[in-house]
């Protein structure tokens, strides 16, 4: 007995179901390892899945039978997809109601730090090739685009190694993009992680104290009308409607950018969760609903982008590379946190969750909101990440266009 033709067989899919549960049940219990109060919290499972890839990838090809390294890519790709759809559209209905308020209220701070963060990263990518490219084995426009996938990397922004692989200009400058983005992809997602973590804990900061003070500066709730009409006990339908048009939305090209599905389902889950209801209709999910795809969601991500990092990640390693991505990733937080805190003057939490926005980070958000104890750090990153998002992709392709 078969599914798809003949080409997937059930065998095939109990692996798959069975890999994705195992990893889960390793890197949940990977993640509560605590040391000195910090610990990795969902992404444990990021690095079950980078263990399990970098070890056990073959293993995945071979069983799924259908076409081997490319059937298992797409296999991941979806599992993927279907994380991030799940996550950022729980993400913009919790932050729905309150986002407009709060982005009105400062808004320039969020623009100014998604500038500076993305500023930062594109300026120490071109440090890092000027002052290496001399001394690389490599040709120039390979060098670069190494580093510009590396950067992609560093800043885990799949839109900026999509456009960056768009702009080069052959299939083997291409590979090398993939390469780049591979190996900094670890420290990129670990990385942010910990310092959301690791930030409150060296101030020593009041979260009690943090949380009332977040809570202030959002808007007021609104009130919506009563008698509404559910159209089923946990909101399905219209998370439902809100990631198809998500994705719909995600899939516009303007030239070479999109918002990609990740975009496209943030903003029409803010869009859905600041409109609350159509007509008597109600179009919010209940609250035990998006904390549940939310973390749902987030572990399939981490999964599907995890195993596949994995393998290149072994693969392509070199320790140079991997440092290069490390200081492309806690720069623009170092850089954007001292901006943020003694210029803009933000709450720490508000300050945390525009860093998570700016950096693409979406397992950091999850760190963050059980580091917070609150969901409203979601506005900061939700109101951070589009303008992030815009010039990210810009950056990787002004760097391999002028360099």
């Amino acid at each position: 007995m078969s599914l798809l033709g003949g080409y997937l067989s059930i065998r095939t899919v109990a692996f798959l179901m069975f890999s994705v549960f195992a990893i889960a049940a390793l890197g949940y219990s990977l993640g509560r390892i605590t040391v000195r109060g910090i610990n990795l919290g969902t992404a444990g499972v990021f690095v079950a899945a980078l263990i399990y890839g970098c070890f056990l990838y073959n293993t995945l090809s071979e069983q799924l039978l259908a076409g081997g390294t490319s059937f298992a890519n797409s296999a991941l790709k979806i599992i993927e997809n279907m994380g991030l759809s799940l996550f950022v559209t729980a993400v913009g209905f919790i932050a729905g109601p309150n986002f407009v308020g709060n982005f009105r209220k400062n808004y320039k701070s969020y623009v100014m730090l998604g500038l500076i963060i993305i500023a930062t990263g594109a300026v120490s990518c071109i440090l890092c090739i000027l002052l290496s490219r001399g001394n690389a084995v490599i040709a120039d426009d390979e060098f670069i685009a190494l580093m510009v996938g590396i950067m992609a990397g560093a800043l885990t922004s799949t839109p900026a190694f999509s456009a960056a692989k768009a702009t080069v200009a052959t299939e083997h400058l291409e590979s090398l993009v993939s390469v780049g983005y591979g190996i900094a992809y670890l420290f990129g997602v670990v990385g942010v992680v910990l310092f959301v973590q690791i930030v409150p804990k060296a101030l020593k900061a009041n979260m009690v104290k943090e949380r009332a003070l977040i809570s202030i500066s959002k808007s007021r709730i609104r009130t919506l009308p009563g008698g509404l009409t559910e159209m089923d006990d946990f909101g399905l339908m219209p998370f439902s409607l809100a990631a198809v048009a998500g994705i719909l939305l995600g899939s516009v090209k303007v030239g070479d950018f999109s918002l990609t599905t990740t975009g496209g389902c943030l903003m029409m889950g803010l869009f859905f969760g600041h409109l609350g209801h159509g007509g008597m209709i109600s179009l919010t999910p209940s609250a035990a609903a998006l904390k549940v795809f939310r973390e749902f969601g987030l572990m399939l991500f981490l999964i599907g982008a995890g195993v596949a990092g994995g393998a290149n990640f072994i693969r392509y390693f070199e320790p140079v590379y991997f440092v290069y991505g490390v200081i492309m990733t806690l720069l623009p937080m170092t850089v954007g946190f001292i901006m943020a805190k003694r210029v803009m003057r933000l709450n720490l939490l508000n300050i945390l969750g525009s860093i998570t926005g700016g950096m693409t980070s979406t397992p950091a958000l999850g760190t963050l909101i059980n580091v917070a104890g609150t969901d409203d750090v979601a506005n900061a990153y939700a109101a951070t990440y589009p303008i992030a998002l815009v010039l990210v992709v810009l950056s990787s392709q002004m760097v391999i266009l002028f360099m």
